[in-house]
């Protein structure tokens, strides 16, 4: 293909940048604004101080011919002190350029990062179960903090150098037509060599994403507060550092491997740039000895040149490196491209307030993405108000994936989930949600204060609402965090100074206040007295339906002793429900759930 041909098509592709501009305008105006100002002015003052001293040259130079020195020495201090001026501006420039590009830089970094995160929070669950999304995710997040920066430097510096270029080859062209050629032939191998490797590197990247999050996990893993003590126990820290060294030392032979051929090839096209240049000097001196020109013009040529073809240069540096910006790019492009497929119905219907028959399972089934085997397969069941249920079986039975469904995380691959006769899916998503407090199994442990770690269950309330004392007395953490040195004010975990580690239980109790702060109608509890000793799992299911006041509710447990009290029972198995009644129809019956409750029963007589 040729050259230009290959150039003109870089060039379009180069030029689909206009998103990336205007997410840095929209992040920093202002700062973009003076950015783009002091970029033009440190493009004018270089050619101010070429012309300058091709004057002072020249003023020296008929100085030799002229009695009277008083006027040369007015002309030349005044030629030096302009000089000095532009000095000091470029100084000057330089500097609040400095000032302006780490403002604007932080404030870009922070905008996109805010992007970033705000399009993790938008995206299904489902996309945190498939690798490929992490790999978009962890691209996305290391090239939006530099990447739309860049593209406005290069894009002032492209407008700077132009004008620069412009300037010089004029210059030039006034000496002879072939010394500006010279320019642009000795640069065209260069920027092609730019851009076949930005490609290739761009692929490279790619296709290693994963790898160097393998890495990342490993660097987790050994550095995470929460594995510490499982890597000393069983002596996992060489282990895992030598898996993190073989990793990270693939990916930078294979990148040393890119760059070491970039280098040699670069190497060669400089190469042929620089005998070109040579033959241009020599050109220009020759004329000079000839008496075609004078010895400012010597001055200005040379300089002419060698600013011409660093104009070129970077003119031919920025598109190719904005051909770059715009191929990364395109992996954050990808990532907020990204569209949830839960979403809020055109015209919501109003949450039936308060509940009149319940929520209702209608032959509900459900496949996780990329897999065959079905997790929930025929489900119907029924939740009246004021109602307690319990789901009880053995991992994997599909316990949690029924309440990811009733909350709208995953929607059913086949059936439907009902609010009094409504589908969910006709509500407002976060409205159901307020409706519905869950603390799963795998709940937060916030770094955060005792009191904030219990509001974010119902953040609607005043963060200092007396609601949150109240919740953490229905769960009994009110007497671990009076105990704490600042109460409620108290840091949790130690990620922050003055913080204070808890028990799992202790956590327990805490979650299960966030739970009970959120007034909803129906409250979810997943295992929520597994990590608690025997006298607070006690007073908590013995005092259970003045906790849960006259909320419907679903437990989930494997300690059948403490679902005595549910109002109907539901066991699951193979993610379908096998049996239903109340504790005495199931024991009675004596199927899967008697003979559980047997094998449970024998292990405390």
């Amino acid at each position: 293909m040729p050259v230009g041909k290959i150039l003109n098509i870089k060039l379009k592709e180069s030029l689909r940048f206009l998103p990336a501009l205007r997410l840095v305008w929209q992040s920093a105006p202002a700062w973009t604004m003076a950015r783009v100002v002091l970029l033009i002015i440190q493009g004018v003052l270089p050619l101010g101080a070429l012309y300058l001293t091709k004057l002072l040259v020249d003023t020296i130079t008929d100085s030799f011919t002229i009695a009277d020195k008083t006027i040369v020495i007015r002309e030349v201090t005044l030629l030096v002190v302009l000089a000095g001026g532009v000095v000091l501006l470029t100084t000057l420039s330089t500097s609040l350029s400095d000032l302006v590009s780490t403002a604007q830089s932080q404030r870009v970094t922070d905008y996109m990062q805010g992007i970033v995160q705000a399009k993790s929070i938008e995206v299904d669950l489902e996309y945190y179960e498939d690798s490929k999304y992490h790999d978009t995710l962890q691209r996305a997040q290391e090239e939006a903090p530099f990447r739309p920066t860049q593209i406005l430097e290069r894009l002032a510096q492209l407008a700077q150098n132009t004008i620069s270029l412009v300037v010089m080859v004029g210059l030039l062209l006034s000496l002879h037509w072939g010394i500006a050629g010279i320019l642009f032939v000795g640069a065209i191998p260069a920027v092609l060599v730019r851009i076949k490797y930005a490609e290739i590197t761009y692929h490279w990247e790619r296709e290693r994403t994963e790898l160097g999050r393998k890495a990342g996990y490993f660097d987790w893993l050994i550095t995470d507060s929460s594995i510490a003590k499982e890597i000393r126990l069983f002596n996992l820290g060489s282990l895992f550092s030598q898996r993190f060294r073989q990793l990270r030392e693939q990916l930078y032979q294979e990148k040393l491997k890119i760059h070491t051929k970039l280098f040699f090839t670069y190497l060669t096209a400089q190469a042929l740039a620089g005998i070109l240049l040579f033959a241009a000097y020599g050109f220009i001196i020759y004329q000079t000895i000839q008496g075609t020109l004078r010895l400012g013009d010597l001055v200005l040529y040379h300089q002419a040149l060698q600013r011409g073809q660093n104009a070129l240069k970077g003119f031919l540096a920025d598109l190719s490196g904005l051909y770059e910006d715009n191929l990364f790019l395109a992996d954050l492009y990808e990532f907020l491209e990204l569209k949830p497929k839960i979403i809020d119905p055109q015209y919501p219907k109003p949450i039936p307030q308060p509940m009149q028959t319940g929520i209702v399972f209608n032959n509900v089934s459900f496949q996780y993405s990329g897999t065959t085997r079905q997790a929930l397969k025929d489900i119907n069941f029924t939740i009246r108000p004021r109602e307690t249920i319990a789901l009880v079986g053995e991992n994997g039975s599909g316990k949690t994936t029924l309440i990811k469904l009733l909350c709208r995380l995953y929607s059913p691959t086949s059936g439907s989930i009902t609010m009094d006769g409504i589908d969910v899916g006709e509500f407002e998503i976060a409205a159901l949600r307020r409706q519905i407090s869950v603390i799963f199994q795998d709940y937060v442990q916030y770094d955060l204060s005792a009191q904030d770690n219990i509001w974010l269950g119902n953040i609607d309330l005043p963060p200092t609402n007396e609601s949150i004392a109240a919740a953490a007395s229905r769960s009994g953490a009110d007497a671990v965090i009076n105990s704490l040195p600042q109460g409620y004010d108290t840091i949790l975990g130690t990620w922050f100074e003055d913080g204070e580690e808890l028990s799992i239980g202790q956590w327990q109790k805490v979650a299960l206040a966030r739970a009970f702060l959120r007034d909803s109608q129906l409250i979810v509890l997943d295992e929520p007295t597994s990590a608690m000793d025997p006298k607070a799992e006690y007073e908590v299911f013995n005092q259970f339906r003045q906790l849960i006041k006259d909320q419907a509710a679903i437990l989930i447990t494997h300690r059948l002793s403490t679902v005595k009290m549910a109002d109907r029972i539901y066991v699951m198995d193979k993610g379908t429900i096998v049996e239903n009644g109340t504790h005495e129809e199931l024991m009675q019956l004596g199927g899967t759930y008697a003979h559980l409750f047997e094998i449970q029963a024998k292990n405390y007589r």
